[in-house]
């Protein structure tokens, strides 16, 4: 039996850490916020306002796919949040691990607006939002991907999550 984990991806403040953390507590999953992963090149970039490249991501996405392998191979369950914009992105997380799921958080870019503005202290800047949705692409189609509508209040998308991982 290997363990698995469970990827919460979306664009910035659509609630990943938040949806991640409480997944974790009530499923009893091991959790890792991705942006605690990025190397500190990245959170300076993205701190000055300044979007990541494929390149600048390409070795947090390795850390994020390694932390998904070890769980799978330790036989452990996680709940692990990143962003995963881009269909690669995911692409090289599965690469290698046998039970990742990906939870999509979907929501509006006006209610998105509307929640980095409630932000304080966090690198991701009003600016980057366009940026973000620009290279979003959603995952329609692939392999275990639930797709969730996070105009809802929390609780609400934590219980649609748990029901459609069972």
């Amino acid at each position: 039996m290997l363990g698995s984990s469970i990827i919460v991806m979306g664009v910035s403040a659509c609630g990943k850490s938040t949806i991640g953390e409480l997944l974790a507590h009530k499923l009893g999953y091991k959790f890792i916020d991705g942006d605690d992963l990025h190397p500190q090149e990245n959170i300076l970039k993205m701190s000055s306002g300044q979007p990541l490249n494929d390149s600048d991501r390409l070795p947090w996405l390795e850390c994020i796919r390694d932390a998904a392998h070890r769980f799978e191979r330790n036989k452990e369950n996680s709940i692990i949040v990143c962003s995963a914009l881009k269909r690669k992105y995911r692409d090289q997380i599965r690469e290698g691990n046998q039970n990742v799921t990906f939870i999509f958080l979907d929501g509006s870019i006006d209610l998105i607006l509307e929640r980095i503005r409630a932000r304080q202290g966090h690198f991701m800047q009003e600016g980057m939002v366009k940026s973000q949705f620009e290279t979003l692409e959603r995952p329609y189609g692939e392999p275990n991907t639930i797709f969730i509508n996070i105009d809802a209040p929390i609780d609400e998308i934590v219980e649609q999550a748990i029901q459609q991982i069972s």
